[in-house]
């Protein structure tokens, strides 16, 4: 494949060949050492990836930074989680059904679900959002330089080194305040930590939220499935994510020659990954393109695969598997509120979803 500033690299579709190159220590995440893939990319090498951004990290930087936050993350804490993750799909309902008919979704259910909890696991005061919402935009845009996104990355970590004084200054009892305290990290490194979950928080699983709720509307046989059948959702959110893998696509760069599938990746050539592909690969998900919820889709990599594997995966899981049952729930007769070739879809982003999805449904 050839990219934007002219290097001629790789694109892998292939589950087996993305997966074990994204668990290959011989590629690179390291932002400096690799090709831009997206059209009107720079034409010389990415600027290093800014302090705590793990995605461009390779051990053994990233596992010191893994291992200080696995245990923030673990599958129990957050389970633990769960019944507040019920509270505020309850309230976000009740607000919904308030708006009445017609409401933009995104906006009044799948934003703000995933922004709270990220916000209270964090120690982020949600009033904050205006502020750093638009920063966290920016960085997932594809209609933006590298260098804007950068600047954005910049703003998120100017916001986040105030909260950071303030929580060195007053200890708190959140996931910040707990690192601000005893991790051993720098000032910088917990800014930019903190700038890095934040960001990630805000918007993979909102974008799952409302891209797995039309992806369903789309599918009403199997959103008939899921509403008869709550205690299907942990299987359906594995479905959806393999389905629609809103984290679409990794850059990686051999660090030396290496021989895959026959062939040879030289040092310095840069790997595309598209997971997307990967998911739909009828050679390990048969009939890829139909949406089955009563699939088993374990090992898709909507999650990632691999070191760089979503730290947040078990948060996100828990906040699908409350927020789409209830939902439909609530909502008995919830359908697109305009033809669905009208739903403006995310594919000016890093990570896919819509930016809209009106709603309705018969008020009884």
């Amino acid at each position: 494949m050839t990219y934007p500033d002219g290097h001629v690299g790789w694109l892998a579709t292939g589950h087996s060949t993305v997966r074990a190159i994204m668990g290959d220590p011989r590629f690179s995440s390291r932002y400096e050492l690799m090709h831009y893939p997206f059209p009107g990319g720079p034409e010389g090498p990415l600027p290093p990836a800014p302090v705590g951004d793990m995605t461009g990290m390779d051990a053994p930087e990233h596992t010191r930074f893994r291992r200080l936050l696995t245990g923030k993350f673990t599958v129990r804490r957050m389970r633990e989680l769960t019944e507040r993750v019920r509270e505020i799909t309850a309230e976000h309902l009740d607000a919904l059904e308030r708006r009445g008919p017609g409401t933009d979704l995104v906006e009044a259910f799948a934003r703000p679900i995933p922004a709270l909890m990220i916000c209270e696991l964090l120690g982020v005061p949600y009033a904050d959002r205006d502020r750093f919402q638009s920063h966290a935009d920016t960085v997932m845009s594809q209609d933006v330089t590298p260098e804007e996104q950068y600047a954005a990355m910049v703003g998120l970590q100017e916001y986040m080194a105030e909260l950071v004084a303030a929580k060195r200054a007053v200890p708190s009892d959140d996931l910040l305040g707990d690192l601000a305290q005893d991790s051993g990290l720098t000032e910088e490194e917990l800014v930019g930590i903190g700038g890095f979950l934040l960001a990630a928080g805000l918007d993979t699983t909102a974008n799952m939220i409302a891209h797995g709720t039309f992806a369903l509307l789309r599918n009403p046989g199997q959103t008939e499935a899921l509403r008869s059948d709550p205690q299907l959702a942990p299987q359906a959110v594995e479905e959806l994510m393999r389905y629609l893998t809103v984290a679409h696509t990794t850059v990686k760069t051999a660090l030396e020659d290496v021989e895959m599938d026959g062939l040879t990746i030289r040092a310095g050539e840069t790997v595309t990954l598209s997971l997307e592909a990967a998911n739909r690969d009828p050679a390990r998900f048969p009939d890829p393109d139909v949406l089955d919820l009563h699939r088993k889709a374990t090992g898709h990599l909507g999650f990632g695969h691999g070191i760089h594997q979503c730290l947040g995966q078990q948060l996100a899981r828990v906040e699908l598997t409350v927020a789409l049952p209830a939902l439909l729930d609530r909502f008995p007769t919830l359908r697109l509120a305009v033809p669905a070739e009208e739903v403006p879809l995310r594919t000016d982003m890093n990570i896919y979803g819509v930016h809209r999805l009106p709603v309705t449904w018969d008020q009884g």
